[in-house]
C-alpha cells in the first residue's frame, strides 16, 4: 500500500510540474514565412505575431477574413480581428468592479477585450492612468513587455467590433498600445492590425511520457480502489 501511495504522488507531483510548465503566454513555434504563433491560455485565443501595416478597418478585416497561414503544414484560416465590448461609449479609469463586471466601455485599465486583457493581464503593462486617476510615472507606462511577441509595436490596433451606436457614420473599437486605453474611432480612419483566432490551433500532440504517466494513474486509482473494497466487504 505504501508503494501505490508513492506511485500516486509521484503521478501527481509530475502533473502539477506539466501544468506550471505552461504560462499564459505560449510560443507554439512559427509559421511558413517565420511568424510565430503564441497561444493566450486565459483568453483560449491563439495570437498570429505580426503587425500588419496601417489601414482603415474595413481594409483590416478583410486582410484578418482572409489570412491562410501554414504551420508545420497544416493550413489555418480561422483568424479574425480581436473582439471586444460594443455598448454605449463610457470613459473611465477605474477598470473593474470589484465583481469583475464593468461599467464602462472605454478607458484605461479594462481588460474587458481580447486586447485589453493581452496588454494588461498577459503581458503585465499599465496604462497612463492607474486605477485611481493618477498618471504613471514615465517609463512605468506602455508597452513596456512583450513577453515572448516579436511584431508587437507601439501603434493603435484596430478590434474586429463595430460600434453600433455610432448613428449614421461606421465606428469600431481599438485599443491603443501606446498607453492602454480603448475607444472608438471612425473606420476610415488607418490603424495597425494583429489577428486573432479562437482556441489553441496548434496544440502538441501530448508527449508519450505524459500518456504514460496518465496511464500508471488512472491503473494506480483503479487498483488501490479495489483493494479498499475487498477490506470494506
Amino acid at each position: 500500500m505504501k508503494k501505490l501511495r508513492v506511485l500516486l504522488y509521484t503521478v501527481l507531483l509530475c502533473f502539477v510540474m506539466v501544468t506550471v510548465a505552461y504560462a499564459t503566454l505560449v510560443v507554439r513555434g512559427t509559421d511558413s514565412v517565420g511568424n510565430q504563433l503564441i497561444y493566450d491560455t486565459d483568453l483560449d485565443v491563439t495570437w498570429y505575431d505580426y503587425a500588419k501595416s496601417f489601414s482603415n478597418w474595413y481594409t483590416q478585416k478583410v486582410w484578418a477574413d482572409t489570412l491562410t497561414i501554414n504551420f508545420e503544414g497544416n493550413i489555418y484560416n480561422d483568424w479574425r480581428l480581436p473582439s471586444t465590448v460594443d455598448g454605449v461609449e463610457f470613459s473611465h479609469y477605474k477598470g473593474p468592479e470589484t465583481d469583475g463586471s464593468y461599467t464602462y466601455t472605454s478607458g484605461y485599465n479594462l481588460y474587458n477585450s481580447e486586447m485589453g486583457h493581452l496588454f494588461y493581464i498577459g503581458l503585465g503593462n499599465q496604462g497612463h492612468l492607474d486605477t485611481a486617476g493618477n498618471y504613471v510615472g514615465d517609463g512605468n507606462w506602455g508597452l513596456n513587455n512583450t513577453d515572448s511577441f516579436q511584431n508587437l509595436i507601439n501603434c493603435t490596433y484596430w478590434s474586429g467590433t463595430e460600434f453600433t451606436y455610432s448613428g449614421s457614420r461606421t465606428y469600431a473599437w481599438l485599443f491603443d498600445f501606446t498607453n492602454g486605453t480603448q475607444s472608438t474611432t471612425r473606420d476610415l480612419y488607418s490603424m495597425c492590425t494583429i489577428a486573432a483566432c479562437h482556441g489553441d490551433v496548434a496544440a502538441p500532440v501530448p508527449e508519450p511520457c505524459t500518456m504514460l504517466l496518465l496511464g500508471i494513474g488512472i491503473a494506480g486509482l483503479g487498483l488501490y480502489r479495489r483493494k479498499r473494497g475487498r477490506r470494506q466487504s
